[in-house]
């Protein structure tokens, strides 16, 4: 689950409401795993570069990285976001596999792929702090609480 101390909510759940939302993040991990795989797959045809494995993780500071070894680690976090947001989150990982830096020619290739890239990046801005487990719960109608 998040740190709890990040969610309000998550202080006044009961034990079995706590165990609850730990099976349910663990679903949309699991729903994460497979969404970035098919869009790694799909954008990776157009990027290029050698990638060694796919890693889901709920990174505090980040939406994904990118390491020298080829490890693509992604935020399930994104599983609550607009499809586009989380493609250009794809995008800019793979794109890291030929540039290991935010050089004018990382953005440009990026831009390439996607360029409506920066609506993107503002939106994630504006609204990451919104992608927690108990925001999406809401929005879909299902109570936090039981």
């Amino acid at each position: 689950m998040t740190d709890e101390s990040n969610s309000p909510f998550f202080v006044s759940l009961s034990p079995a409401e706590q165990k609850r939302l730990h099976i349910l993040e663990k679903r949309y991990r699991n729903a994460a795993r497979i969404r970035f795989t098919e869009r790694v797959e799909f954008y990776h045809r157009l990027t290029g570069g050698s990638y060694s494995s796919i890693t889901i993780r709920d990174q505090k500071s980040r939406w994904g990285s990118c390491s020298s070894r080829g490890t693509l680690s992604f935020n399930y976090r994104l599983i609550f976001a607009p499809s586009r947001i989380l493609d250009y989150v794809v995008v800019h990982e793979l794109c890291h596999l030929t540039y290991m830096n935010h050089s004018k020619d990382f953005w440009n290739m990026v831009a390439g792929i996607l360029p409506d890239y920066k609506i993107c990046r503002t939106w994630l801005r504006d609204h990451g702090h919104e992608l927690t487990l108990e925001n999406h719960l809401i929005s879909q109608g299902i109570p936090v609480n039981l």
